[in-house]
């Protein structure tokens, strides 16, 4: 059994095990919607998973939960530091898994480019309250994909999230810290 100590460590490196990561992430209390409303800003928890670093390398900002029927689920950041709200694309998701990008910059530029020509003002998911992994909690909910983002309280400005994409067998994981 993993103690608060050794989750503290996997946070802060970014990098652990898939089996880790669910043992973490079963390990924490569920939080309601209203905990999660606000802006939250993202960072990827490795663990060999084919989408390790995209977000980064896309320049992935975070997620806003503005209330249960308005979420943006991908804000991103301009080349001037300026926060955008981007529509998932069902394509690029696909292509993603089935062809893993490099795990550095390289595609950064290409990665902003798309990402800018996806921007949108309009909500692409909601929140609700549903059981995941044997606990009720905070759930995402995409509006177009067929992923849903669960959500365990870290402390009272973390949360660690789980994707679970109805395409790929391995979660994804990602932290996300509130915008105070």
């Amino acid at each position: 059994m993993e103690t608060s100590e050794n989750y503290r460590l996997i946070l802060e490196t970014g990098q652990t095990t898939t089996e880790k990561a669910l043992q973490m992430f079963d390990a924490l209390e569920s939080v309601n919607l209203d905990f999660m409303f606000g802006r939250w800003q993202g960072s990827g928890l490795h663990t060999d998973h084919s989408m390790d670093g995209l977000l980064e390398s896309s320049n992935w900002y975070g997620k806003e939960f503005v209330d249960a029927e308005n979420v943006h689920p991908l804000l991103f950041l301009d080349s001037q530091g300026q926060v955008f709200k981007v529509a998932p694309n069902p394509t690029a998701m696909k292509l993603v898994l089935k062809f893993p990008l490099p795990k550095n910059d390289s595609l950064k530029p290409l990665l902003m480019l798309i990402n800018s020509l996806l921007k949108t003002e309009k909500s692409q998911a909601r929140l609700r309250m549903m059981e995941y992994r044997g606990k009720v909690s905070a759930t995402m909910i995409y509006d177009y994909l067929p992923i849903n983002d669960s959500f365990r309280k870290v402390d009272n400005n973390t949360v660690l999230g789980i994707m679970d994409y109805k395409d790929s067998p391995q979660p994804f994981f990602f932290v996300l810290k509130r915008c105070l």
